[in-house]
């Protein structure tokens, strides 16, 4: 199905009094590393060097579960999969049925196409565009890790995935990369955006990459476990510290590809306000600090349940 924009553009202003609407629920934050995929796809959810790892998600897809969630909202990034440096989008949102996941050298993925709900992708694009964001719109592009090797941690996908994506792209490969603060911002619009749909659903932001690593140069092979703690800290008590710090600020204190943790502050702009955090997996077993959090809306939360695997 090709999505072609309506006209004239109207935006729906959110209806607080209507129960038929659109509401975000909650917020996670996961990394995103391509060996997740892998490793699932060859079932090693036992295998001790992964098994903390997989456990760490169980709280969270259950919690899923339990909430019937009808949307994730995933702030990713493409790793040249569907977009290359002759035009790499800024901010690019995908409207479509489906998206095929890409086969990225190990062969196709055993996992059916991620769905979609081009209602609710145009909707929030057309909000967002007239809340000042000109962003990207993609079609029929393959989804690479940065959202396929998280999912299916998340949800089944046995017989097919319960629920849809709205996938929102964000550029942390090539500079100029977006500042903390506008996809903090960016955030803020997708919350007003999907607040707005006239439709009940049960929405969840999802934010990826990160977090401390670094796979090139010098210092490849950097965490900083301190800083990871750091970053989670004021994420859920002080976002608005983060979106003050510099691009060179994350590469310094996280590693070059660290820079990725600003997918995490749209996320956090999504769910703007007071958070309870639910959940926390923490685990440095390769290069890269794999973590996973669980936030839910500060009138729904429940207890904490947090844990670093060694």
């Amino acid at each position: 199905m090709v999505w072609r924009p309506q006209s004239p553009s109207i935006v729906i202003q959110p209806c607080r009094e209507s129960s038929d609407m659109a509401r975000i629920i909650g917020a996670i934050g996961t990394s995103h590393v391509p060996t997740i995929g892998l490793a699932y796809d060859r079932k090693k959810h036992d295998d001790p060097a992964w098994a903390p790892l997989f456990k760490g998600y169980e709280p969270i897809a259950q919690w899923l579960r339990e909430k019937e969630v009808d949307a994730l909202v995933f702030f990713y990034n493409d790793h040249c999969t569907s977009f290359f440096f002759d035009l790499y989008p800024t901010f690019a949102l995908g409207v479509g049925d489906s998206f095929a996941i890409a086969d990225e050298g190990a062969g196709p993925r055993p996992l059916p196409a991620i769905r979609g709900d081009v209602a609710l992708q145009s909707h929030i694009l057309e909000s967002l565009v007239n809340d000042e964001f000109d962003i990207t719109v993609f079609q029929d592009k393959a989804i690479d890790h940065g959202c396929a090797s998280p999912l299916p941690l998340l949800w089944s996908h046995e017989p097919d995935w319960p629920g849809v994506v709205v996938p929102i792209a964000i550029n942390v490969l090539q500079y100029p990369l977006p500042t903390g603060r506008r996809c903090y911002r960016l955030g803020q619009a997708v919350k007003r955006a999907v607040e707005s749909y006239p439709v009940d659903l049960k929405v969840v932001v999802v934010g990826t990459g990160g977090l401390s690593h670094q796979i090139h140069g010098e210092r490849t092979g950097f965490n900083n476990t301190e800083w990871d703690m750091e970053f989670l800290e004021l994420l859920e008590h002080d976002p608005v510290a983060l979106t003050k710090l510099r691009h060179a600020d994350y590469v310094r204190l996280g590693g070059a590809e660290s820079v990725e943790q600003i997918m995490w502050l749209a996320m956090r702009g999504a769910v703007d306000g007071t958070l309870k955090k639910l959940h926390q997996n923490y685990y440095l077993a390769t290069t890269t600090a794999m973590t996973a959090v669980l936030y839910e809306v500060a009138q729904d939360a429940g207890p904490v349940d947090e844990g670093v695997a060694p």
